[in-house]
């Protein structure tokens, strides 16, 4: 998830798609018709442009393990997640993504793992969501923006394609780069970032097995305008972490740059974890609103490290999170 450089969040934007683009629900509830007035003619026609079916059905994949790292708490309905989403080559507007990566090609796929280690290579996509059975995780995510939501990912933990890899010693970082087409993505000179999008851990986070390597949610594989055909998922980490649409993975020395923290590092650090007690320069980490199906979503308390604090939290020992945030 990707995080947009703007002042105060707009209202619409902390509101569920699956609630907002229902004219008729709009025009008769008082509440929403308040909100309507407020954001003014222009950006109600926005929010209430009808949703593009996606032109390829994503399809099921499993069997699926159910993981112990699994939440029990309640999920994002699927609408909602797969409708309001940071996919800046895609659009800058929540609603952008489903509407205009319809047309996104995924097909053929190929990620190559290069850099420091012994057994660089190339894998298509098939070959690589074979490399371990799939399991659905269903994770807290949390956006920098201070919304959230529960959703239960499909895919294997990162680690296995690290130990295939056989990384030297000399690597102590793994950096990802995401796909990259001006002629498939014609808004990403919009986007106010460089692009092709860039991502970064260190070596041992990339190795824990939270992080996941991720090719769907909700029982199938992922939508176009949710990374397909695959993407990171950390659910300790604030969204925009979890590059989506991944090409390249290199094994590196030192540690790699981030599109977020080029773009502004006052505001987006290399480690960008969760954490109530910094908040963003622009408003509070403290609280979150979790997309719900509600119109107004649920506001509840930010946890430290998201909640995944006794699987992470010994990684950062000694480190200065306010520092190093």
């Amino acid at each position: 998830m990707l995080i947009k450089k703007s002042g105060d969040i707009p209202y619409s934007e902390v509101t569920p798609k699956s609630v907002y683009m229902n004219r008729r629900k709009f025009l008769t509830g008082v509440a929403v018709a308040t909100s309507a007035a407020t954001l003014g003619a222009r950006s109600v026609s926005e929010w209430l442009e009808p949703t593009r079916v996606l032109a390829d059905e994503p399809s099921k994949l499993g069997p699926l393990a159910k993981s112990p790292f699994s939440t029990d708490e309640m999920q994002t309905p699927e609408k909602d997640a797969t409708h309001y989403n940071n996919y800046y080559e895609f659009g800058t507007d929540k609603p952008d993504p489903a509407r205009n990566a319809t047309k996104f090609v995924t097909s053929p796929w190929s990620v190559s793992v290069e850099g420091e280690v012994n057994k660089p290579q190339k894998f298509d996509i098939e070959a690589l969501r074979k490399l371990a059975p799939l399991e659905e995780r269903i994770y807290r995510h949390r956006c920098v923006e201070a919304w959230s939501i529960v959703v239960p990912w499909i895919g294997y933990s990162f680690n296995t394609l690290v130990k295939l890899a056989d990384p030297k010693p000399t690597a102590k970082f793994v950096a990802f780069q995401s796909y990259y087409d001006i002629k498939q993505m014609p808004l990403g000179p919009r986007a106010g970032i460089d692009l092709p999008y860039v991502e970064g851990l260190r070596l041992d986070e990339a190795m824990n097995p939270l992080t996941l390597l991720t090719f769907g949610m909700y029982g199938a594989t992922l939508p176009n305008q949710d990374g397909a055909p695959v993407r990171m998922i950390m659910p300790w980490k604030y969204g925009f972490k979890s590059i989506k649409s991944i090409v390249k993975i290199s094994f590196v020395k030192g540690m790699p740059p981030t599109t977020w923290n080029i773009a502004n590092a006052h505001e987006y650090g290399f480690y960008s974890n969760v954490n109530p007690q910094v908040d963003h320069p622009r408003w509070s980490q403290a609280t979150e609103r979790r997309l719900d199906g509600s119109f107004f979503g649920k506001r509840i308390k930010t946890l430290m490290f998201n909640g995944y604090g006794d699987q992470v939290a010994s990684l950062y020992n000694g480190m200065d999170l306010r520092k190093n945030y």
